[in-house]
């Protein structure tokens, strides 16, 4: 993520996607950045003076009620862009405030 802009990480992954910030470790805290955890995800954004957005490489979050995310996102007037088909899974694209890439998928129901 780019220096300075912690609160839009938190508004995006805490307030958006719901992972709830954590508190960094004290000596990693005076970086800047932010940590999102909750369960197994851990989504560790560390500052880079010279930023540039992962859009390939990406993270793939497996998301319970996907229709209901897809809502909340585009109410904050963020595009969400369909995945080709992937066996098994509904899935769509977003990205961040700093244009990386993010990847949220649902298993499709077996009844």
């Amino acid at each position: 993520m780019p220096p300075g802009e912690e609160n839009a990480a938190r508004v995006f992954y805490s307030g958006v996607l719901g992972i709830p910030e954590i508190p960094k470790p004290r000596n990693l805290a005076k970086r800047g950045g932010a940590w999102f955890e909750s369960g197994s995800v851990k989504i560790h954004l560390g500052v880079e003076k010279e930023f540039c957005p992962a859009r390939k490489a990406h993270p793939a979050l497996l998301v319970e009620n996907l229709a209901g995310l897809i809502e909340k996102v585009r109410s904050h007037n963020i595009d969400v862009i369909d995945g080709e088909p992937l066996e098994g899974y509904c899935r769509v694209y977003v990205s961040d405030p700093f244009g990386n890439r993010i990847e949220l998928m649902e298993p499709y129901s077996s009844s």
